[in-house]
């Protein structure tokens, strides 16, 4: 490894950094909240695409720190931390007092419905502060319109806290692109804010305000004047979307021979003398291959390796190979390389002409007749015997010493030693940063961290960490926790405060191959700070262009205590979490987690993340569980649900030169009970997920040759992702359409569905007093939960069936959840229009009407479960006949109304409902052809084919 030196970083920063960061000056302006508008109100904008801006603004009595990001070309979500002047945030100053002024957090989001062209506006949605206290929250519709190049009006409406009508707008000169000035009507309602009797906000009225914006690259600054007085606002716009931030100016070149190299060898000459051998391992030592292992088979060089500093799994195999042809036997008609992950095989590479290949690396040929010579299989080849290290493990470990290096790993300083074998050691400084407790908003930890891996045997690794602290502030954090859950994190405060040296981590984790897709990791020891156990986790990857995996852990827990070696507390348990991770367009991947967590609640866990194009993810995720957290901000009427926010950054994006090390940040309540996770020892997934979407992508070759003439390609440099599902949606509207009109018995069957829901109700009465006498019966009251919970499995079922079948299962779920959508909108709409009272809410007729004040979309007719479960299966019934999954909806409709929350009339003309949506929407779209579209990509077009047969 190659000594760093931040001359090097700062260099690099200057020649590739400066340039760009002065090039981009198109971005939109955020406003003081960080949604892109004017001063204080929004506009119908939202950022370039990944864009992600960081600011502080002051408008009296608030001072504002916030963040924004387009996470979607159509979605902006910004999070603010505002503080009001004035007003202390507890008044028991033993128990708060330096805390400071009353902080608090909130989320908001914009929708862009619409976008600009010749004669329309952009319009946009939006939604201010959607979780927790919802003390500044509101609504609002915006439209933007440029009426010229540089001029730009906007007219929007708002309810609560922005009240009214407002609008904006921006005017850029041409003659000086950096300066704007801007102009708004404020419709804020700031005499409604919380405190406003305590603070300026009380002399505070909607009325007008101008500004003057400046924006020199990535920064921007904005100050206006407003009715009463004046505010500020400066920002960082960083487009996350950029490859890199930095060019790669540190950069070792591939392999090209050392004056020294002996010639070729003959296969004789090979298997006779194991240097030969040793001297390809050594080579491939130096350029961060681990795990090495070299065999010939028959005529083929067989290398298994991974790589530790190398971020792309094409390139990093074409070094590989590139090497191996300076060493290979002469006899040599084929190079196979497995890619590895902790000896785990990812995927094998095979060249079968060599000539070709050294063509290409040359330049000589293009990548089309490369590809030819080229397979990639997922796993280890079936063909392939598996190495041993024999012959290089007493060899591999020369030359190996401790280093001082800067800007490695992204940390300031470092000591490191690491060798062939994937042993390392590596001592830093860490720190961590606290957020928002009552002794104070902000709180801090430094401390020096050593951590050591060793490698044991095939597969099995010895992973620990050991912390001192060198300073921190949380010891001031004195409160104790007053959660009603096991105390799984809410007492991280007293581990934080020990200043003793302390063993984070001690584990064994032996890693498994079961099959080319499975994945199986065993781990015991010492898990994190607070707990210690034994466990494990099965992953199933499948191959190539699949689209999602799944996995399950099951760990047995003990809490550690505070003091940081051996101890324990009284605390046990067992967390089995169930997930499936599913690849969405734009980089988004979904996660869904459901099983037993740390305080022994249950429940269902969803993330959320999107990866740039710089490799950059941002994401969130939300918990919902049976634990019951009533603790501030939750109540016994709405307890509070686990949910934060994260970033991971790849460091090779900032750095002179490329690495695999990856900055993890996220922002969450630090002491709370519900919903919480264990660190993974090792999380398989999260190992496995990067190299295997390298492979997937394109040809799965990436930058394989390093050559200049193809740093262009979407292949080596992916382009920005695009997403565009409407061609396809119109398809299904218009044959939806169509096959609507085409239908001649509408008629008659709207007719009959009266006749059976006229019939159903002559029987709602006696089979009301028939369910009401047996509420207590326990097969009633099953019965009941399974009308409910049922129409959920459906369509979780039929979104399985969408992400994860073939062709034509998943089409049918798709048409099954489109059935569903449909069937609850016909259903709301009844609702609405008859607005029927439930069983057992008094009065003697059945077909009574709610009493004022309560909701008609909670009213009776029809009953929306029924719709739905109805929906869900006819176009699984019809595709497959498999009449008897009527039977199963019926059973399940009929609960509702053993739950007695429906009349059976409800039950009846809801199941029509949903049985006529199906059966509508899968006639209309049965034919998956039409919709088929496949993605093109070759040296010379990238596009999307869509397949749609004549009729």
């Amino acid at each position: 490894m190659h000594n760093k030196s931040r001359s090097y970083l700062v260099t690099g920063a200057l020649w590739g950094g400066l340039p760009l960061f002065l090039a981009c000056n198109a971005f939109a302006q955020p406003s003081l909240t960080g949604q892109i508008g004017y001063i204080n109100m929004p506009s119908a904008r939202v950022g370039e695409d990944g864009t992600f801006s960081l600011g502080y603004g002051y408008d009296k009595p608030y001072g504002i720190l916030w963040t924004s990001t387009t996470v979607l070309p159509w979605l902006e979500v910004s999070g603010r931390y505002t503080s009001i002047s004035g007003v202390p945030g507890f008044n028991d100053q033993q128990y708060g007092g330096s805390y400071g002024r009353y902080k608090d957090k909130a989320i908001d989001l914009k929708l862009k419905l619409w976008d600009e062209s010749a004669w329309m506006p952009a319009i946009a949605f939006g939604a201010t502060d959607i979780q927790g206290n919802r003390l500044w929250k509101g609504k609002y519709l915006v439209a933007s319109k440029y009426l010229w190049p540089n001029l730009e009006v906007s007219l929007g409406y708002g309810q609560q806290r922005i009240n009214g009508v407002f609008g904006g707008m921006r005017f850029t000169p041409s003659f000086l692109p950096n300066w704007s000035l801007v102009a708004e009507y404020d419709a804020n309602d700031y005499r409604s804010d919380p405190f406003s009797y305590h603070t300026f906000a009380e002399k505070r009225n909607k009325g007008p305000a101008v500004g003057l914006e400046y924006q020199w690259g990535w920064l921007g600054l904005q100050v206006a004047r407003q009715k009463t007085h004046s505010s500020i606002n400066a920002r960082i716009d960083i487009p996350l979307n950029l490859k890199e931030f930095v060019p790669k100016i540190q950069e070792s070149a591939y392999y090209t021979g050392t004056p020294d190299l002996p010639s070729r060898p003959t296969l004789a000459e090979w298997q006779s003398d194991p240097d030969r051998a040793k001297a390809l391992s050594i080579a491939l030592g130096k350029q961060d291959f681990k795990n090495i292992r070299i065999a010939m088979q028959r005529d083929s060089l067989v290398m298994e390796l991974g790589n530790s500093r190398i971020s792309n799994v094409g390139r990093a195999v074409g070094r590989a190979v590139r090497t191996a042809l300076y060493f290979a036997p002469l006899e040599t008609r084929e190079i196979r390389v497995v890619y590895t992950e902790l000896e785990q095989p990812i995927a094998t590479y095979s060249f079968y002409d060599l000539p070709t290949l050294n063509d290409y690396l040359l330049g000589k040929v293009g990548r089309d007749r490369f590809l030819q010579t080229v397979s990639i299989k997922s796993g280890r080849d079936d063909e392939l015997r598996p190495l041993d290290s024999r012959a290089l493990a007493l060899t591999l470990r020369e030359g190996i010493d401790v280093n001082l290096l800067t800007n490695q790993e992204g940390d300031l300083i470092q000591v490191t030693s690491d060798d062939t074998e994937d042993n390392r050691f590596h001592l830093a400084p860490k720190m961590g940063v606290y957020f928002n407790d009552p002794s104070g908003a902000f709180h801090y930890d430094i401390m020096a961290e050593a951590t050591y891996k060793r490698r044991l045997a095939k597969g099995l690794y010895l992973d620990s960490a050991l912390s001192a602290d060198l300073y921190n502030t949380i010891t001031a954090v004195k409160q104790p926790s007053n959660s009603l859950l096991p105390h799984v994190r809410s007492d991280i405060a007293d581990y934080k405060r020990i200043k003793t040296p302390k063993l984070n981590r001690l584990l064994l984790n032996q890693y498994i191959t079961l099959s080319p897709s499975t994945y199986a990791r065993l781990s015991t020891g010492l898990y994190e700070e607070m707990f210690r156990g034994a466990g494990g986790q099965v992953l199933y990857y499948p191959g190539f262009n699949k689209n999602w995996a799944m996995d399950l852990s099951v760990d047995g827990l003990q809490q550690r205590d505070v003091n940081g070696w051996f101890g324990k507390r009284d605390y046990q348990t067992v967390t089995a979490l169930a997930s499936l991770h599913y690849k969405l367009p734009m980089g988004v991947t979904a996660t869904m987690r459901a099983g037993r967590f740390l305080a022994k609640d249950d429940g269902v866990r969803l993330e959320l993340k999107r990866r740039f194009r710089s490799g950059i993810e941002a994401g969130f995720w939300y918990t919902k569980t049976n634990g019951n957290d009533i603790t501030n901000p939750g109540s016994p009427s709405n307890p509070y649900n686990d949910k934060g926010i994260f970033l991971s950054i790849p460091l090779n994006s900032l750095l002179t030169f490329d690495a695999r090390t990856v900055g993890e940040f996220s922002l969450s309540p630090w002491t709370r009970d519900v919903g919480q996770m264990v660190m993974s020892p090792g999380d398989l997934y999260e190992m496995l997920s990067d190299p295997k979407r390298d492979i997937d992508s394109y040809d799965g070759l990436g930058n394989f040759a390093e050559r200049p003439d193809e740093q262009n390609l979407p292949q080596v440099t992916p382009l920005q992702p695009s997403y565009h599902p409407w061609p396809v949606i119109r398809l299904r509207l218009e044959d939806s359409g169509n096959r609507w009109l085409e239908l001649d018995d509408k008629g008659a069957a709207l007719a009959a569905s009266a006749v059976a829901t006229f019939a159903a109700a002559g029987l709602d009465r006696p089979v009301d007093r028939f369910f009401s006498k047996r509420q207590d019966n326990r097969l009633i009251r099953n019965w009941g939960k399974l009308g409910k919970d049922l129409p959920i499995a459906a369509v979780a079922l039929s979104g399985a069936a969408f992400a994860l079948g073939d062709d034509r299962l998943s089409n049918t779920g798709l048409i099954a959840l489109e059935s569903s959508v449909a069937a609850v909108a016909g259903s709301s709409a009844l609702k609405l229009a008859v607005n029927r009272a439930r069983p057992g809410s008094g009065g003697d007729s059945t077909w009574r009407t709610q009493e004022p004040g309560e909701s008609r979309l909670q009213s009776s007719f029809t009953s929306n479960h029924s719709a739905v479960l109805f929906a869900s299966v006819t176009p699984f019934a019809k595709e497959y006949d498999q009449p008897w999954l009527y039977g199963v909806a019926a059973l399940g409709a009929a609960g509702r109304a053993a739950s007695r929350d429906h009349w059976l009339s409800d039950v009846t003309a809801g199941g029509l409902l949903g049985y006529a949506m199906g059966n509508w929407l899968w006639q209309a779209q049965r034919n998956d052809s039409r919709y088929r579209s496949s993605l093109i990509a070759t040296p010379k077009q990238l596009g999307m084919q869509i397949e749609v047969p004549l009729r």
